[in-house]
């Protein structure tokens, strides 16, 4: 019987020691690299603008400024004009709420009582299916379990302002001196990888800066679309909060339309069936132009991210980083995808013998 020796070389001790003390320091810096990851994102995003920009004849540091003060001075005058008619409808429509839940109690019971239900079997059926007490308490538990998740990383509302900030400044380094700073990343890596990853910078800023350009376009078409639309079917009440609320929701993917469409909907049984009727009839048409056109046009051309890639990644990241996840996880995915793409899938492919890569 022999005996087998089993050798610890100095290597496998320090990467046992180190491992662990990594991964503490990564967990301690955990809101510095969900900042770090917004500001990749933004920066991938504006870049292009910023290029054109430089194009012009302008120095890049000079590009950078007119470009993020056009940013800012944009969504502060947007904020400015529209902000106090959408923070009003908005808050008109959290006091109305219970009204709307009990006209939509309403209309459910006349169609039960159509369809030859029962009149006491029907609003037994109803009550359960529309508790308002446990709907609400629902809706907020749900919105609390994502804005606290959300918070926990950028240490509460301050720390998210604070944060908020960090991000749009590195956005605004990185964005000024790129070329440098991805030169010192990538000379950290041996050769060859240093010459393959600084060819994938390119494309991966794109895939990143494309998808949020492209859902930014397509959910601010969808809330004008949508606003315009309500007012026209007799909500114009609430015609704006519901748009940027349908709006807003749709920056994220799969779920977003559902839930832009549930405050409109809810609205529109006040008014009446056939008012419902058209607001559904109204999202079921926004909903295929989106698939159908605006996402294949804007957003599937340059992303080429499976569908469900995409919703792993919606998932993932509202279970990890709450709402912030569901807005920044995708985008680093489809990054993510043209590495594996380039990297791994097209050598390998050329590497079997399949000569058709593109």
């Amino acid at each position: 019987m022999t005996n087998k020796r089993i050798s610890i070389s100095l290597t496998n001790i320090v990467l046992l020691v180190t491992l662990p003390l990594l991964l503490i320091l990564l967990w301690q810096l955990r809101s510095l690299i969900v900042v770090l990851m917004i500001a990749i994102v933004i920066s991938a995003t504006l870049a292009p603008l910023v290029n054109t920009t430089q194009k012009l004849g302008i120095p890049r540091f000079l590009a950078v400024l007119i470009v993020y003060a056009g940013l800012i001075g944009t969504l502060t005058g947007f904020g400015l004009i529209v902000g106090p008619t959408v923070a009003e409808q908005i808050q008109r429509l959290i006091g109305k709420f219970p009204v709307y839940l009990e006209a939509l109690r309403s209309l459910l019971s006349d169609l039960f009582l159509r369809f030859g239900m029962s009149e006491t079997g029907a609003p037994s059926i109803i009550n359960q299916l529309l508790d308002v007490q446990g709907l609400t308490s629902w809706a907020i538990r749900s919105s609390q379990h994502l804005v606290v998740r959300s918070y926990s990383v950028t240490r509460g509302i301050i720390g998210s302002v604070f944060s908020a900030l960090l991000a749009l400044l590195l956005s605004a380094y990185m964005v000024s001196g790129s070329k440098q700073l991805l030169e010192d990343i990538i000379n950290l890596f041996p050769e060859p990888w240093n010459q393959r990853l600084a060819a994938q910078i390119q494309p991966v800023g794109k895939r990143m800066g494309g998808y949020i350009q492209g859902r930014i376009l397509v959910s601010g078409i969808l809330g004008v679309v949508i606003s315009v639309s309500l007012r026209f079917l007799g909500l114009s009440e609430l015609s704006l909060g519901l748009g940027v609320i349908a709006g807003f929701t749709n920056l994220i993917p799969f779920f977003g339309p559902v839930l832009g469409a549930i405050p409109a909907l809810i609205v529109a049984t006040s008014q009446g069936g056939l008012t419902f009727v058209w607001v559904l009839l109204l999202f079921v048409i926004v909903q295929n132009l989106e698939t159908y056109l605006l996402d294949p046009l804007l957003v599937g051309s340059s992303v080429k991210v499976p569908p469900l890639y995409q919703l792993l990644a919606v998932l993932g990241g509202a279970q990890v980083l709450g709402i912030i996840g569901a807005l920044i996880v995708p985008p680093w995915i489809a990054g993510m995808g043209v590495l594996l793409e380039n990297l791994y899938i097209k050598p390998k492919l050329i590497a079997e013998g399949h000569q058709d890569i593109s």
